[in-house]
């Protein structure tokens, strides 16, 4: 029996610490409490592959990947291996319709789970190509099974493997096909597609399932007779290289696995939060535009529309803070709010003026004009409170720094981003309706509906 611990007395222990390290991050990563419970939602298949990944670490496993095009042997492959025909084989293409593993008991110590996937090319090979990704993304070592020159989708396949930065060996199977010219012609032609992607030196020919030999015997009497006779798999070298490649580097090559797995999500957990941040943030944003928009449009007195406004200009300030993980106080938040009207005043000057005589003529009208008036006011105030509530974010969201460029820069990049007199339209459009809302079919509406 061949074990995979190392053979070096001083490095006995190291690959144990490496696998304790690696579970350890992963599980701070999946008991980490500052990841949002919307995030935490989004990424559930993530973080269930995070806890099955802990849990191999567990167990101390190193998973072995197969892949394959359909009919290159991948099952008979794994079989010969195992030793025992553990994977589902078929003379028909395609009898792996999803991924398979079982131990492989090969090894003294620790615990080698060998893992049979659906071919790359079968039908539906999208979903399955996926699964293999998926598989890819667990599993410690892949091997990459053809049975000739590499097709198209192979080579496209190679590279997705090696892109996981596993090794991988190439594995030319049904070597019994070929003449030993034709066989050592292929392995060098191999050799020179591969190497550039997995490194040089590791294409293997091997035959799983050769094809039974012909015998003639001769009787006493001369007569000849043809009896086929099975003839054992060749997976020696194969084998022998898998176990050097364990013994030297097995538990290391899991907790290295670990741990870009756990990095990859962590990178995906942070976009996700940064995302996420974003989209409530807009949400808020574009409900204090419909607030601030009303609240002016629908309040006829002059100088109270505008105070109101500001108040709930720190309200939005203030529940933004919330949403980037900022406490600020309402002086604070005041604070910003000047900073952010000061740029607001100098870049855009003529809406101020603008927005007062809107104001004013809001108190002179009557009837229909009021309506209008106001409607085009609380759209110019919807306009001011998504700049203010951008900049605002802008702000939370460099950690409540306006960054190397100062405020000027932050708001005019926003202001130079929106479209202005589409905003304003549809703000308008929306202001209207609501306002000319009859309170009665508003009240039938929710009854009936």
């Amino acid at each position: 029996m061949r074990g995979w611990r190392s053979t070096k007395p001083d490095d006995a222990t190291l690959p144990d610490a490496h696998l304790l390290e690696a579970n350890r991050n992963l599980r701070a990563l999946l008991e980490d409490t500052s990841v949002p419970a919307a995030v935490r939602r989004a990424l559930d298949p993530e973080f269930r592959e995070l806890e099955a990944l802990s849990d191999k670490l567990k167990r101390e496993e190193v998973h072995l990947a197969v892949f394959g095009r359909v009919g290159t042997g991948k099952s008979s492959l794994g079989n010969a291996l195992l030793g025992q025909p553990a994977f589902s084989t078929s003379p028909l293409h395609g009898e792996t319709r999803d991924r398979q593993s079982t131990p492989w008991d090969a090894f003294e110590s620790g615990h080698v789970v060998l893992i049979d996937t659906p071919g790359i090319d079968e039908l539906d090979g999208e979903a399955r190509e996926q699964l293999a990704r998926e598989v890819a993304r667990r599993a410690d070592v892949l091997l990459m099974v053809c049975d000739g020159d590499l097709t198209e989708p192979e080579h496209r396949a190679l590279e997705t493997l090696a892109a996981r930065r596993r090794p991988v060996l190439l594995v030319l199977n049904k070597t019994d096909r070929y003449t030993r010219e034709e066989r050592d012609a292929l392995l060098a032609r191999l050799e020179e597609r591969a190497a550039p992607l997995i490194g040089p030196g590791r294409v293997i020919g091997a035959a799983a399932d050769p094809r039974p030999e012909t015998v003639i015997q001769v009787d006493a009497e001369g007569r000849e007779t043809e009896t086929r006779r099975p003839r054992a798999p060749d997976v020696d070298a194969l084998r022998e290289r898998l176990w050097r490649l364990l013994e030297a580097e097995g538990k290391t090559l899991a907790a290295l696995n670990a741990a870009l797995f756990a990095s990859e999500l962590d990178s995906r957990i942070a976009r996700r939060v940064v995302e996420a941040r974003a989209e409530l943030a807009d949400r808020l944003i574009r409900k204090y535009c419909l607030g601030k928009g009303l609240a002016v449009a629908a309040n006829p007195v002059p100088v109270a529309d505008l105070l109101a406004a500001a108040g709930i200009d720190v309200a939005m300030v203030l529940h933004l803070g919330q949403v980037y993980g900022h406490s600020l106080s309402r002086r604070e938040a005041s604070r910003l709010l000047v900073t952010i009207a000061a740029q607001l005043a100098a870049l855009m000057g003529a809406y101020w003026g603008v927005n007062l005589v809107s104001s004013a003529l809001k108190g002179m009208s009557a009837g229909l004009t009021t309506v209008v008036t106001g409607a085009a006011q609380g759209a110019l105030a919807w306009y001011a409170t998504l700049v203010t509530g951008k900049a605002a974010e802008g702000w939370f969201a460099r950690g409540k720094s306006w960054g190397p460029d100062g405020p000027r820069a932050t708001v005019r990049g926003i202001l130079d981003d929106l479209d202005r007199d589409s905003i304003l339209r549809d703000a308008r459009t929306e202001i209207l309706a609501l306002l000319d809302r009859n309170p009665d079919d508003e009240r039938r509406q929710k009854e009936t509906g």
